[in-house]
């Protein structure tokens, strides 16, 4: 499959997340999440619950992409702030992280919803990206999003070392360049690393999601207002 068809549905999931498989799924999430609780890396526990459920691969990876300890999931919904707070303020994007998960959504591919209320994606597109049809509706979802806030000024930070970054980075600017806020879109080497400690951050990376000061879910707000017809698979027990 290649990077610019790997947004839509899995010809396997209907089968791989039907209600029976959720149901087994969030079996294994619970006990993932115990695991992780009392110091299990999380290789270790992803492997001994998949092993045990018979998980399959694509299986394994929504339970991996969603997982956290119940410390860091308390940790994340205490600095979680909605798209509203960004009324006049900075607001800094994780930009792979958001656009990509539009474009599933709007694709048709799967989401996997967190127990902190992230959306995250199994594209599996690191560091390879090519846009796709979807890509400008995704921009402009954003755009509005941010208008409708109120945002003042957006700080999108780029991967550079992942392809068609640069090709990201004008369809920003061009489709965003006359909107109500500032938009800024940079090439950087680590956007983790810029957005950790910072407030106002938009990503469902666990590693930005653990370290900033605050953050938004602002792909979760935007796909439940503007593309309600999403394949997202809620992991955690209701």
């Amino acid at each position: 499959m290649n990077a610019t068809s790997s947004r839509g549905s899995h010809p396997d999931d209907g089968q791989l997340f039907g209600p029976d498989a959720v149901a087994r799924l969030r079996v294994a999430f619970e006990e993932v999440t115990w695991l992780l609780g009392r110091g299990y890396p999380a290789t270790t526990a992803i492997r001994t619950v998949g092993d045990h459920h018979q998980l399959a691969a694509r299986q394994r990876l929504a339970v991996q992409r969603a997982a956290c300890s119940e410390a860091q999931r308390a940790s994340r919904a205490a600095r979680r702030a909605p798209a509203s707070s960004l009324r006049g303020a900075e607001v800094n994007i994780d930009g792979f992280n958001l656009i990509i998960t539009l474009e599933v959504a709007l694709s048709g591919g799967l989401l996997v919803r967190g127990p902190e209320g992230a959306l995250r994606d199994l594209a599996g597109l690191r560091g390879s990206y090519a846009p796709i049809a979807e890509t400008d509706a995704a921009v402009d979802l954003l755009g509005d999003a941010l208008a409708l806030a109120g945002a003042a000024r957006a700080r999108v930070l780029l991967d550079a070392a992942v392809s068609s970054s640069g090709k990201l980075r004008a369809r920003l600017l061009e489709r965003l360049g006359g909107a109500p806020f500032s938009i800024e879109a940079t090439l950087v080497p680590d956007p983790d690393r810029l957005l950790a400690g910072a407030r106002g951050v938009v990503s469902s990376d666990s590693v930005v999601l653990d370290r900033c000061a605050g953050w938004i879910n602002l792909a979760g707000e935007i796909v439940a207002a503007r593309v309600p017809a999403a394949h997202v698979v809620d992991l955690a027990l209701p």
